[in-house]
């Protein structure tokens, strides 16, 4: 009798991470109510989605990182938006108040995602493509495929060229079933964990109250994982070096201190696009967006003014 025991409590513990993510809420109306911006329908489901800026003027397209939504980019965009441009500003699938779309989060997933968006509202070329950490490499990927409506690509602490990755994201990334029941167990912590405390408070609270609201919802935790087993196991060499080639303009503002992604990455991107602009912000780490905005938003206007 006492191995049945046994069993039925180690399915009990087996099952925990994936009843309790099965008992989260589903983003819906209620935490969309009273949003900034707007809800599109696309193909895959529901982006939230924000324009930033004057109603005329060259079109900035802003994507967001792995674990926050394009609230962690707010600052930066309004300081573009200052210089002129139309930014447009919108929640992967699976973070903010975009729906958790299943599937995995590979480069189609995201690709896919951006194109419906982009014909959604019009926008179709001579676009300014600004990416932060995964957003990076969903921008270069598209701007790969798609050079013909590409102005220039802007990438913050992009990943896609060197990353800096835990023991135990790597073991969850590589690991079937095991590593999806470790990443449910534990991830939520690490990631609220991560969030900087020593910037400057206002934006950096609003960042984490956000996170705080999207760990809850279903679809989020899982997301995290599938993108690094998705998008983010790319390294593009490749890209980059055809960006090159067809001289598109690429931007890239590393954070001197990030733990995610190395400053070494700087010299690696040198290598497969020589052409490519690169800037660092001093004392920075992987948060810059929302840490070191204003120092990222003079980088951005003394590159842009060039």
């Amino acid at each position: 009798m006492w191995y049945w025991i046994l069993i039925v409590g180690l399915l009990l513990i087996a099952a925990t991470p994936f009843v309790i993510e099965r008992m989260r809420p589903v983003i819906g109306a209620t935490a969309r109510h009273g949003a900034e911006g707007d809800f599109a329908q696309l193909s895959q489901g529901v982006t939230h989605f924000r324009w930033v800026g004057p109603t005329r003027g060259p079109v900035a397209v802003f994507i967001h990182g792995l674990a926050t939504s394009s609230i962690a980019m707010e600052d930066v965009a309004e300081g573009l938006g200052s210089m002129g441009y139309r930014v447009l500003m919108y929640d992967l699938y699976g973070r903010g108040l975009s729906d958790a779309v299943p599937g995995s989060q590979d480069r189609a997933y995201f690709l896919r995602q951006l194109s419906d968006l982009l014909a959604h509202q019009g926008v179709e070329d001579e676009l300014t493509l600004v990416g932060y950490s995964m957003g990076a490499s969903i921008a270069t990927a598209y701007a790969a495929e798609n050079t013909y409506q590409i102005k220039r690509v802007i990438m913050l602490a992009g990943a896609g060229v060197l990353t800096t990755e835990s023991g135990f994201s790597s073991f969850c990334r590589k690991t079937p079933l095991l590593g999806d029941w470790l990443h449910g167990m534990v991830a939520k912590r690490r990631f609220l964990a991560t969030i900087p405390k020593n910037a400057r408070r206002q934006a950096v609270q609003k960042v984490l109250i956000a996170q705080q609201a999207e760990v809850q919802r279903r679809g989020y935790l899982p997301g995290i994982l599938s993108s690094r087993r998705g998008i983010l196991s790319e390294i593009q060499e490749a890209e980059h070096r055809k960006l090159g080639r067809e001289d598109v303009p690429v931007v890239a503002i590393w954070a001197e201190r990030d733990e995610v992604i190395p400053i070494s990455a700087l010299g690696r991107l040198a290598q497969w696009n020589r052409g490519a602009r690169q800037e660092v912000v001093d004392g920075a780490e992987h948060g810059l967006p929302y840490t070191h905005a204003d120092q990222l938003i003079e980088a951005l206007r003394q590159t842009l003014r060039e």
